[in-house]
């Protein structure tokens, strides 16, 4: 949205629900984002030009159909094309029978065979739930007897719910990951700059996933001869095999890679912009994102030119207290005001009592920043962060640092 709204061609902005940090640059609507009705309403009252959609939910529901349906131009895959996320096993099998390098795994819908299939594995192994987890369903368990008790949680506890009616058991990949996005038609593909993020809670890769603790852009590890080849051999035919599958992708496909001793391959894909990926690439776009959303959208994304600055940017997620389990919310957030201009915070757990933004989330803000290296752009985030404060917050101490090692 904060890239939306710098858009010549942008008007006027809204988001549903929208957030404290959203009702600076748009107007809020009160309307949950999977109330595809109220929305698709929302959208004709208003006389909305473009809608883009964010979370997997919608998408998965079929609010792109619902919207285009109306006659209103969305930017998103449909409810069929949303599948690659809302569906491990779907994905699965179309990169299997496509020949998109990806991770060697069976899928399972009984329990017994799943585990039977378990207990003759060998290596160390991944347990995926086949639906939408909230970005938890990926288990990455350290021996055979935790992949059982994950296999059990999923399939036998319902954990997820019904999303856990498939389960996907993998090989675990070794190497370095990085996500991918790309901006795609259906038939043209355009990469992104890559980025990597920070999925556990605590310092050195430690604690529980969570949805993501920050990131930066981009890894030195990762060049344009490894991004292209990504797009040759994974991005592109994903997109072809959609085609062929009757199921025409557009919208952003998010390659969630690993570079491993054979090259990239494919860890998993989302159907949508994620975060912290997409606030560490999309500040270094120099082109009108307007402009290339109604590319997709229209079908002429072959004839826009995406151009980067080639600046790095680095952004550390500040969150509540007990996040990613329980945590309190409310509490009143200070000091946004004394941040140095340069300087850009993206709200996602925050909301309005009054005039006062208070948490509402578990991961409350993301603070961006960017420079002519990872080391500039990270020292100005970590100058920024203590100026902010809000009760139990907590952040990660070592975003990026790793990677500025690396590079000297």
């Amino acid at each position: 949205m904060w890239k939306l709204a710098q858009s010549e061609k942008v008007a006027q902005v809204y988001a549903a629900p929208g957030n404290a940090g959203t009702a600076q640059l748009a107007k809020n609507l009160e309307i949950s984002a999977t109330d595809i009705d109220a929305l698709t309403r929302a959208a004709k009252e208003n006389d909305i030009d473009l809608v883009v959609v964010g979370p997997e939910g919608p998408l998965a529901a079929g609010i792109v159909d619902a919207l285009e349906g109306a006659g209103i131009p969305t930017f998103g895959p449909s409810k069929e094309a949303a599948m690659i996320e809302s569906s491990k096993v779907f994905a699965k099998e179309l990169m299997q029978k496509y020949g998109i390098p990806c991770a060697k795994g069976e899928n399972f819908s009984s329990f017994p065979e799943a585990r039977s299939y378990l207990e003759r594995q060998s290596g160390p192994i991944v347990v995926k739930a086949d639906g939408l987890a909230a970005g938890k369903g990926s288990i990455v368990p350290e021996s055979k007897e935790e992949a059982l008790q994950a296999l059990s949680d999923i399939m036998e506890s319902r954990i997820f719910g019904a999303s856990g009616d498939q389960v996907v058991i993998e090989e675990r990949l070794e190497g370095r990951e990085v996500s991918l996005l790309a901006f795609t038609d259906g038939k043209t593909v355009v990469p992104m700059v890559p980025a990597c993020d920070y999925k556990r809670i605590f310092d050195g890769d430690q604690g529980p996933n969570t949805g993501g603790m920050g990131g930066y852009s981009p890894p030195g590890f990762f060049g344009k001869e490894l991004i292209e080849e990504t797009k040759k051999t994974i991005l592109e035919p994903t997109v072809h095999a959609m085609a062929e599958e009757g199921k025409p992708y557009k919208g952003v496909l998010y390659g969630g890679l690993i570079l491993t001793a054979e090259g990239p391959k494919a860890l998993e894909f989302n159907a949508r912009f994620g975060d912290p990926e997409t606030q560490v690439t999309l500040p270094c776009l120099k082109t009108a994102l307007a402009d290339i959303l109604l590319a997709v959208v229209n079908g002429t994304l072959d004839q826009t030119k995406v151009e980067w600055s080639g600046e790095a940017c680095v952004g550390v997620v500040m969150a509540s207290q007990g996040y990613p389990g329980s945590y309190k919310t409310g509490f009143p957030v200070t000091g946004l005001e004394r941040l140095d201009p340069e300087v850009v915070v993206f709200h996602a757990g925050t909301e309005l009592q009054g005039r006062q933004t208070v948490t509402a989330g578990g991961r409350v803000l993301t603070v961006v920043a960017t420079g002519r290296s990872i080391a500039e752009a990270r020292a100005k985030v970590y100058l920024n962060i203590p100026r902010i404060h809000f009760e139990g917050c907590y952040y990660r101490k070592d975003i990026a640092a790793a990677e500025i090692g690396q590079r000297g």
